[in-house]
Order: structure tokens, then C-alpha cells, then sequence
């Protein structure tokens, strides 16, 4: 009979990424206290000075070793996060980018009604700052390493009033498959994760959020939403040695939702 390897399920002395951390209800800092629980040390970002008293307390808990504001609608401050763990580091593991937005005229309205900046504003915030990351992080990934990125069900079906998001999140996690093809070699792997509907401020922009809330919790197989502690778990695996073997993939956490939803 063969054991489980005790090192597969560690994450002692690997070094990674947070980006995309709001405050204590965010699904960023579900995976961050997972990656920290088993033993990785941590860079977090925050977005600016409104939101660094929200995040700064939480960065202290998981005793983060860079602390640093990271906007992506600009170049340079996703560049200086990346310049500052190769100076303190000199490499990373794995890099987790939860960001997301769309202006709340093109999300509140219908697809074929939204406007081509904020289109574009959606795609480039929530989807190629991902891509950007990815590019950043693999001359760091010397031994290989992880790189995430949140999505959601809207992506695969209409979701009522996700409006502009849904075809972004689609091609995010088609760039998601493309990242993996090309970074693969290199031993890079790449996920997205697909969490059920979980109170965030980030989903606080989507109208009538609570009663899709209810139809998920209704409908799931578990009749119950996920955690952001779950989703943390989930996502925290598969930057171990023990999900060598996965990527490319969007793994569903959503308490079973997709396949019925």
C-alpha cells in the first residue's frame, strides 16, 4: 500500500503572491490564511491608501514578508511588487490574482449595450493583469511554480445580471488553458477557480447579488454556499508537490452548483 508523502501537502519555504486582497470577507484572503497555514511565506498587495487599513491588520496576521500597493490599471506598480520579491526572494512559487471590475453602467446593463472603454476597462482590470502577472513571474519560477486566477459560473452560463463580466471571465479562463499550454514546459502550472456566489465587495456591485445568493444555496447539491476559507483550502492544494499533475483547468468550489445550476 502506498502512503501519502507528508512534503506533498506542504507549502514550508515556498514563497507566493497575493494579489487582489480587500478586506476580511475577500476570497484572496481565504487562500491567503491557507497558504500561510501550511507554511508558505507571503508578499500581499493593497490597492491604495483607502484600502490599506483594511488589508494592512490581515497582512500582519499571516506575518507577510512584503506589503506592498499594487493598482493594475497601470503599469508600474505590478512591475515594483514583482522588482521587490526578486530582490527579497530571488524567486516564487505561486501567484494568486483575484482581481476584478467592470464600470457600473456596462455590468448593470445589457451586453450588447455596453460601451467599448468600459468593455475594454473590464477586460484589461480583470483579465490581462492577469496575463501581465503570469508574464512577470516566470523568470521568477526558476523550479517551476502556480499561478491562479478567479473566475466564476457566469463564465460558462448566462448569469442574470452579470452582464459584461460573463465574456470576460470566459476569456479568462481561455487564457488560462493558453497560459498553461505555454508555461508548462517551464513547469508553471495554471488554474482558475470558480467559487460559488460569496459575499464580497467585489460581488456588492452585482444587482440583486442576494437573491442569487438564495437560488445558489437553494439549488446547490449542498443546499449551502461555499467559504472563503473553502475555496482557500481548495486553491492552497494545488500549489503543493501533491497536484503536480493538474493544470489548465477551471475547478469548480461551489458546493456543487455548477452541475445542476
Amino acid at each position: 500500500m502506498t502512503t501519502m508523502i507528508p512534503a506533498a501537502a506542504s507549502l514550508a519555504g515556498k514563497k507566493g503572491l497575493i494579489l487582489g486582497i480587500a478586506n476580511d470577507q475577500s476570497i484572496a484572503w481565504g487562500c491567503a490564511k491557507a497558504f500561510r497555514a501550511l507554511g508558505a511565506d507571503l508578499a500581499i498587495s493593497y490597492l491604495n491608501d483607502k484600502a490599506k487599513p483594511h488589508v494592512e491588520p490581515l497582512a500582519r496576521e499571516v506575518e507577510a514578508e512584503i506589503f506592498e500597493p499594487v493598482d493594475v490599471t497601470g503599469e508600474g506598480q505590478l512591475k515594483a511588487m514583482f522588482e521587490k520579491i526578486e530582490q527579497k526572494w530571488g524567486k516564487l512559487d505561486f501567484a494568486l490574482h483575484s482581481i476584478a471590475f467592470a464600470p457600473r453602467e456596462d455590468l448593470h446593463g445589457r451586453v450588447v449595450d455596453c460601451s467599448r472603454d468600459g468593455f475594454s476597462a473590464a477586460m484589461d482590470v480583470s483579465c490581462h493583469s492577469f496575463i501581465r502577472m503570469a508574464r512577470y513571474a516566470e523568470p521568477l519560477m526558476k523550479d517551476g511554480g502556480t499561478l491562479f486566477t478567479m473566475s466564476y459560473f457566469g463564465s460558462q452560463r448566462v448569469i442574470e445580471n452579470y452582464g459584461v463580466m460573463g465574456p470576460v471571465k470566459a476569456a479568462l479562463e481561455a487564457s488560462v488553458r493558453y497560459l498553461a499550454s505555454e508555461l508548462g514546459p517551464k513547469g508553471i502550472r495554471v488554474h482558475a477557480i470558480s467559487p460559488g456566489p460569496i459575499k464580497t465587495r467585489a460581488a456588492s456591485g452585482i444587482a440583486h447579488f442576494d437573491e442569487l445568493m438564495a437560488k445558489a444555496a437553494d439549488r446547490a447539491p449542498e443546499q449551502r454556499l461555499v467559504t472563503i476559507d473553502e475555496v482557500g483550502y481548495t486553491t492552497a492544494f494545488l500549489a503543493t508537490d501533491g497536484a503536480k499533475g493538474i493544470t489548465g483547468a477551471t475547478t469548480y468550489v461551489d458546493c456543487g452548483y455548477s452541475i445542476v445550476g
